[in-house]
């Protein structure tokens, strides 16, 4: 009796430690991040770096999500320090006087879809984004984001899909005005076709042939200015105007079929222009035009 006692115990004990060896168990406390860093270059690969502060307990440490790999703990002074890691990314870092620096390689995180990487991004640190210095444009859950001669950007609480394109083409479309040129750039890998300018409609028009790609419309505001409303197929749609720097706006839409697009602005370059050539007179130069002397 008593062995069928003991061997039914020993059954349940090894029941009761099965989940055990399936779950991630963690004895350290969360690691205090000074930094995150997201390296992304032209072809795609990800690069990540956390420096960590230091510690006199073990910490654990959560890497951003994807296929780690090449992996490296170090401590300011490049000496290697021991890490292990679990199956959910999580690293367990010992006690350290000096902050650990911790930086691997992101696998499988960027897709291209048509002409555009794509990333469905989230990790709940403030995180550094550094991207090449041939992309100056991105978008950030859609909304775009000009880098203009900047080669980073900062992201709190981080949730994002992160889109960017590389070697977008860009034309120039001229308008002639009263003898004076207006360039308006079109960027997309959208084929644009028709394109034109009506001053008295105050709009400007083209054909999108290509579904689901980011157009973006660079208009000079002395030509055409906003509040803009943009049509697809004349029916309104969705934009964003999100750069005016004094000379220009930028107007980037997304258009989820083919189509006419229109964008009518509210202010648009006069019909006439005038030159008028003002003239102080004092009263002498008053009393020389009596005479028709002068030009007062």
């Amino acid at each position: 009796m008593n062995t069928k006692i003991f061997a039914l115990l020993g059954i349940l004990i090894v029941i009761s430690l099965v989940p055990l060896a399936d779950a991630q168990i963690s004895i350290g406390e969360k690691a205090v991040q000074k930094s995150v860093e997201v390296m992304i270059n032209l072809d795609g690969a990800v690069h990540v770096k956390h420096v960590v502060r230091s510690s006199n307990l073990p910490v654990d440490l959560e890497l951003v999500y994807g296929t780690v790999s090449n992996i490296s703990v170090t401590n300011e002074q490049g000496i290697e320090k021991v890490f292990s890691m679990n199956a959910d990314n999580v690293l367990l870092l010992q006690p350290s006087d000096d902050e650990l620096i911790i930086e691997y390689d992101l696998d499988d995180v960027l897709s291209k879809i048509n002409n555009v990487w794509t990333w469905d991004f989230r990790y709940l640190e403030t995180t550094t984004f550094l991207i090449p210095q041939e992309i100056d444009l991105f978008f950030v859950n859609e909304r775009p984001v000009y880098m203009d001669d900047k080669r980073g950007f900062a992201c709190h609480g981080c949730q994002m899909i992160l889109e960017y394109s590389i070697n977008e083409p860009k034309n120039i479309e001229i308008i002639n005005w009263e003898n004076k040129e207006f360039g308006i750039e079109m960027r997309t890998f959208a084929e644009i076709e028709n394109f034109d300018f009506s001053q008295s409609d105050k709009e400007i028009s083209f054909k999108v042939n290509d579904a689901n790609q980011f157009v973006t419309t660079v208009i000079p505001l002395e030509l055409l200015s906003g509040p803009y409303e943009v049509f697809l197929n004349d029916e309104k749609i969705f934009f964003n105007k999100h750069i005016s720097n004094g000379t220009h706006n930028w107007i980037n839409m997304k258009p989820d079929t083919t189509g006419e697009i229109s964008i009518i602005g509210t202010t648009v370059i006069s019909e006439l222009s005038y030159t008028v050539e003002v003239i102080e007179c004092g009263w002498w130069d008053k009393f020389l035009a009596w005479f028709g002397i002068g030009k007062c």
